[in-house]
């Protein structure tokens, strides 16, 4: 297979690991929403995550400081709202009245679900080492919810520069336990 060389600035279009993600933080009363694709599953009983968050957004700071958010999993018809979302900034815009979203009680952190989203994470972050250096938090996840609809929810993954896929058609191999 011939090759090409690929600039270093390309590189992470081909490591995004998706879905695209919504994630609510609440600091001084003040809730906000923030379009992420940078996480990835560190362990798995409980549910630990690693998310990366510049340290000049907005939610970096509620973060820092609550310790608490929700991780928002939208379907892919919400990907005008995800996008416009990571557009504008929290520190000047309500985000859950300029895009027409829920926010819903969560039952073990401050910060709010999205109504509109298929699944919500509620986590408590429980190492920020790392986030002086590096902008990673690693979270755990302490409550999910899930939409009871039967229908296979679609999710939405960024591939870089405004591009953007929805997650297809599933397949299922068996394997045996040894």
């Amino acid at each position: 297979m011939k090759k090409k060389s690929l600039p270093l600035s390309k590189v992470y279009q081909l490591l995004e690991p998706g879905p695209v993600i919504m994630v609510t933080t609440s600091a001084k009363g003040k809730p906000n929403i923030m379009t992420m694709t940078w996480l990835t599953m560190v362990d798995f009983v409980p549910p630990i995550i690693a998310c990366v968050m510049s340290e000049d957004n907005y939610s970096f700071k509620a973060l820092k400081e609550t310790k608490e958010c929700v991780i928002n999993i939208p379907t892919a018809d919400l990907v005008k709202i995800a996008v416009g979302i990571g557009e504008c900034s929290g520190s000047k815009v309500d985000k859950f009245k300029k895009f027409k979203l829920t926010p819903e009680k969560a039952s073990l952190v401050k910060a709010p679900m999205i109504g509109e989203c298929f699944a919500n994470l509620e986590c408590k972050v429980i190492d920020m080492k790392m986030a002086a250096k590096y902008n990673i938090f690693i979270l755990e996840v302490v409550k999910a919810w899930i939409t009871t609809a039967k229908k296979r929810q679609l999710t939405l993954h960024h591939c870089g520069n405004g591009l953007f896929t929805v997650d297809g058609k599933q397949i299922k191999l068996a394997f045996s336990k040894k």
